[in-house]
C-alpha cells in the first residue's frame, strides 16, 4: 500500500481496498457516467490530417460520422473528438481551423448517438461550440493551464472536465521531457489544476484526472505511471488514460504504431487492473472484450 492510500485509511477508517473501488457518479448534460462500476471505454475519433496513427482517415464529414457510429456500435461508452494533432512535434492550428473540423461532425453526431461526446481541445472557444454544438465533456490536454479561459467555460458549461497532464507542448514535450521524481511531479502539476478548477466553480463531481502518458514523459516514466496508478486515484478523482498506440509501447516491441495493438491491449489491462475508470482507445471492439474481462476479474 502507497503512503496516500495509508493516509487515506486512517483520516477515514475506509479501507484502502474500498478506496481502490469507489464508484464515482459524474454528471453529464443527458445523463450519469457511473464511474468504477464498470470501465468505460472511450473512442478516439481524430478528424485531423496529421495525427500519429489515423491522421487523414476520418478528415471529411462522412468518414468521420461513419467511424464514430462504427465505434458507438462496437461498445464505446464517449466518442472523443479532436480536431487538433497533439502528436509530439506537431503544429498547432488555429481556433477558426479546428472549429471548422469538430463543430459540424459533433451537430451531426450528436443526432444520430445517445452516448456522451467529449471534445479534445486546450481552447476555451473551440469548447464553447462544442458543447453549444453537442458536446458534453471536455478533454482538456492542457490541464487548465494553456487557456484561461477554459476553468470559466467548463464551469458554466457545468459539463465534466478531463484535466490531463502535460510538460510543455506537443512542440517541445519529448525533447525536455520531465527531469525528476514523475509521479510527484505530475501530482503536483494536478493539484495547481484541481484548485485551478475548483475557485474556478468547477463542481468537483465533474472532475476526472489523466497523467498523460507520452506528454513529455519518457517510455519509462509511462511505465511507472501505469505501474503507480493507485498513486493518482489517492487524489480522490476518477482516472482516464490513455495509452493507445503510442511510441513508448512500439519501442518495447521494436514495432510501428500500426502494429501495436495487442502491445496496446495489454497495458489497458495493466491500466484497468491498477484502477483506471476510463480508458482513450483507437481499437474499439477490442478495448471492450479487455477491459469486460478485467472489469469480472477485479470485481469478482
Amino acid at each position: 500500500m502507497n503512503t496516500n492510500l495509508y493516509e487515506y485509511e486512517q483520516k477515514t477508517g475506509d479501507s484502502a481496498d474500498n478506496f481502490k473501488r469507489r464508484i464515482f457518479d459524474v454528471p453529464y448534460p443527458h445523463g450519469t457516467l457511473h464511474l468504477g462500476s464498470k470501465t468505460y471505454v472511450m473512442g478516439i475519433l481524430n478528424v485531423t490530417p496529421d495525427s500519429f496513427y489515423d491522421g487523414k482517415r476520418y478528415n471529411t464529414l462522412e468518414n468521420a460520422i461513419d467511424r464514430a457510429l462504427k465505434m458507438a456500435e462496437e461498445g464505446a461508452d464517449i466518442i472523443d473528438v479532436g480536431g487538433e494533432s497533439t502528436r509530439p512535434g506537431a503544429y498547432p492550428v488555429s481556433e477558426a481551423e479546428e472549429i471548422k473540423r469538430v463543430i459540424p461532425v459533433i451537430k451531426v453526431l450528436s443526432e444520430q448517438v445517445r452516448k456522451p461526446i467529449s471534445i479534445d481541445t486546450y481552447k476555451a472557444i473551440v469548447a464553447k461550440k462544442a458543447i453549444d454544438a453537442g458536446a458534453s465533456i471536455i478533454n482538456d490536454i492542457g490541464g487548465l493551464l494553456m487557456d484561461k479561459e477554459m476553468a470559466e467555460i467548463a464551469a458554466e458549461s457545468k459539463v465534466p472536465l478531463v484535466i490531463m497532464h502535460k510538460k510543455g507542448t506537443p512542440r517541445t514535450m519529448q525533447k525536455y521531457p520531465i527531469r525528476k521524481n514523475v509521479v510527484s511531479e505530475i501530482l503536483s502539476s494536478l493539484r495547481k489544476s484541481v484548485s485551478l478548477a475548483l475557485n474556478a466553480g468547477i463542481q468537483e463531481d465533474r472532475i476526472i484526472l489523466d497523467p498523460g502518458i507520452g506528454f513529455g514523459k519518457t517510455a519509462q516514466h509511462n511505465l511507472e505511471i501505469l505501474k503507480r496508478l493507485d498513486e493518482f486515484r489517492s487524489m480522490g478523482f476518477p482516472l482516464l488514460l490513455g495509452t493507445s498506440r503510442k511510441k513508448f509501447i512500439g519501442t518495447i516491441l521494436n514495432l510501428s504504431a500500426r502494429e501495436s495493438l495487442y502491445g496496446t491491449l495489454a497495458t489497458l489491462a495493466v491500466a484497468v487492473m491498477n484502477g483506471a475508470h476510463i480508458v482513450r482507445v483507437h481499437d474499439v471492439r477490442e478495448a471492450v472484450q479487455v477491459v469486460t474481462v478485467c472489469d469480472a476479474i477485479r470485481n469478482s
